[in-house]
């Protein structure tokens, strides 16, 4: 009977000292992944240090790996999509190259594939051993508040490291919406998911890409790509402002008709329309965040450009 093809996809950003050690992390698991062949599918996402190079003699050694480059850093929510698109395995899991996402998984994930019970198996970190506290912290806020107001499944903690069949991977692939989110759109494709836990794992080279700011501003795209709930909330909003402004203007002809000073309390007003103020711009920012998403998606640009590909 021949084996299966498993698929590693690895997105590659600035990587040239981790990726030799991921490369070779996983060749130590051939014993315990000697059910399915193993290729590898590396994706430089427009990195400037010499991770294309380090890609272009991997290949040259082991015809195993193939490899895409971009023709600038796209993000790494393009370098999942094309290592998904371009991926011909029966099987694909998705794994950064600094080893934070344990290769010593891949067995366990694999026998919950190939048992036929799952056509996913996701991972995700219980706890945030090295990471500042205040970024555990926001990290927490947003996947509790990312279930209560979007229809998809975000678990806390969860990685992109995850094993797929071909099924789930051509669902996500037939997803060609230019503003990415990948952890909600492996929640929405929905399927039979199985969770594995890990503790968390520093990074055996380099820095981390993200910074507090780049969390951040992935987070409102998350939250604004499965979720309405933003737009809904400046509505209510906008209802609440109208019927506060109409009691205190009943308040004001009261008290000018029962105490004749109308000119009394400035300094409060003034708070009132500096709140105002606040409210209705940060409504109209809410409405601008969901306009841009629209504009970017109708221009039909692709997700990502291809410079060097390798098959």
């Amino acid at each position: 009977m021949e084996k299966k093809l498993l698929t590693i996809i690895v997105p590659c950003y600035n990587e040239e000292e981790s990726l030799p050690l991921f490369y070779n992390a996983i060749n130590e698991m051939k014993e315990q992944l000697a059910s399915v062949n193993i290729e590898f599918m590396l994706v430089d996402d427009g990195s400037t240090d010499n991770t294309l190079e380090i890609c272009r003699q991997l290949h040259s050694a082991d015809e195993r790996v193939r490899y895409v480059s971009f023709s600038r850093n796209f993000g790494k929510e393009a370098g999942i999509y094309a290592g998904l698109e371009k991926s011909k395995g029966d099987y694909v899991v998705i794994m950064d190259a600094d080893l934070q996402d344990p290769p010593e998984m891949l067995p366990e994930m694999l026998a919950y594939i190939e048992s036929g019970e799952y056509q996913c198996v996701a991972t995700r970190r219980v706890s945030r051993k090295g990471e500042p506290p205040i970024r555990s912290w926001f990290a927490r806020r947003f996947y509790r508040i990312m279930n209560k107001i979007s229809n998809t499944d975000v678990v806390d903690g969860a990685r992109d490291y995850q094993m797929m069949t071909r099924k789930v991977v051509d669902a996500i692939v037939s997803m060609k919406e230019y503003n990415r989110f990948s952890k909600g759109i492996f929640g929405w494709v929905g399927f039979k998911r199985k969770w594995l836990e890990f503790e968390n794992v520093e990074r055996v080279a380099g820095e981390s890409k993200w910074s507090f700011w780049e969390l951040l501003i992935y987070a409102i795209d998350g939250i604004v790509a499965f979720s309405t709930m933003p737009l809904i909330l400046a509505s209510v909003f906008g209802v609440v402002m109208c019927v506060v402004a109409f009691a205190f203007i009943i308040i004001i002809i009261v008290r000018t008709l029962i105490f004749g000073d109308p000119t009394d309390g400035w300094p409060s007003m003034v708070c009132i329309i500096l709140l105002v103020s606040g409210i209705q711009l940060m409504c109209i920012g809410v409405l601008g965040q969901y306009l841009s998403k629209a504009y970017l998606e109708t221009k039909g640009r692709p997700i990502y450009l291809v410079q060097e590909e390798v098959e």
